[in-house]
């Protein structure tokens, strides 16, 4: 992060390692707390440096029900350099009953959708979300709510709300983004902790893409982030110390990037500008 230039950058998206013990190939993810609120401070000050003065922090962060204060912790180790905007939650598995959703959804039977790792415990619940915390410099950065609208599914509430003509609402804190099946752990994601594209995507959504903007992702892992920025066509700075995870990660931004281009192929061309590769 030292080798960029203040405010240059617009957006970063990253999960950094919670201190929670994950398997990690190069890094010991088992610091004393201490250190490790530390050096989170440290990294933090980093960003905080490089961010533009209208530019967003979206940290993803979880947990694990034996330590509940570490994500809280974390974001406290941010509240020196940065003012925390929005609190988002990114659910991974959520229960439907058919009834609470009402008549309007359609449903016919409660659904139980998404992914999660099960916990054998008598004593906590199943973990199915994880925070994401939006900093700005300032708190109070504009945003393009209506980027990731959902329709109101009673169209008689749109009049009750001013500027909602266009039959979309903001869809709020609360982001149902689940992991893609897979069929084998290590060949489809190689990293013990991942995030799927669409969280960055949405994320960088809700700041608003435009012509000339620039992300990073300081803890690059398998490069979820890069192959966001391939997909909207902006352009991309990304940080990784571990070489496996930084080559999955360029081969899956390049891949995302081919297909950004044929897809701007079929849409007649244009659009905005490409993602660079995560290897420059």
């Amino acid at each position: 992060m030292s080798t960029l230039e203040p405010a240059s950058i617009d957006v970063v998206v990253t999960s950094p390692p919670y201190n929670l013990g994950v398997a990690y190939r190069s890094y010991d993810d088992r610091r004393p707390r201490a250190d490790y609120l530390r050096w989170t401070g440290e990294w933090v000050g980093a960003v905080a440096r490089v961010l533009a003065p209208r530019g967003s922090f979206f940290l993803n962060v979880g947990g694990k029900p034996t330590d509940p204060w570490t994500a809280l912790d974390i974001a406290q180790a941010v509240r020196p350099h940065l003012h925390l905007q929005n609190v988002l939650h990114w659910i991974k598995s959520i229960a439907v009953d058919r009834e609470a959703a009402g008549a309007g959804a359609g449903q016919t039977r409660d659904l139980a959708n998404g992914h999660y790792k099960p916990i054998n415990s008598g004593r906590f619940v199943n973990d199915c979300h994880e925070f994401i915390f939006h900093f700005t410099p300032s708190g109070d950065v504009p945003l393009d709510r209506l980027a990731i609208g959902v329709p109101y599914q009673d169209e008689s509430n749109v009049s009750r709300w001013r500027g909602a003509g266009g039959g979309i609402r903001c869809r709020g804190n609360t982001w149902f983004l689940p992991y893609d099946t897979i069929q084998s752990r290590d060949r489809d994601r190689p990293h013990p902790a991942t995030f799927p594209s669409r969280l960055p995507e949405f994320c960088l959504r809700l700041h608003g893409p435009r012509a000339g903007l620039v992300v990073a992702d300081p803890f690059l892992g398998l490069g979820s982030t890069a192959v966001a920025c391939a997909a909207l066509g902006v352009e991309f700075v990304g940080i990784e110390m571990d070489e496996g995870y930084l080559s999955e990660a360029v081969a899956r931004t390049r891949a995302a990037i081919g297909a950004s281009r044929v897809v701007r192929r079929r849409n007649g061309g244009g659009g905005q500008r490409r993602a660079a590769p995560a290897d420059g």
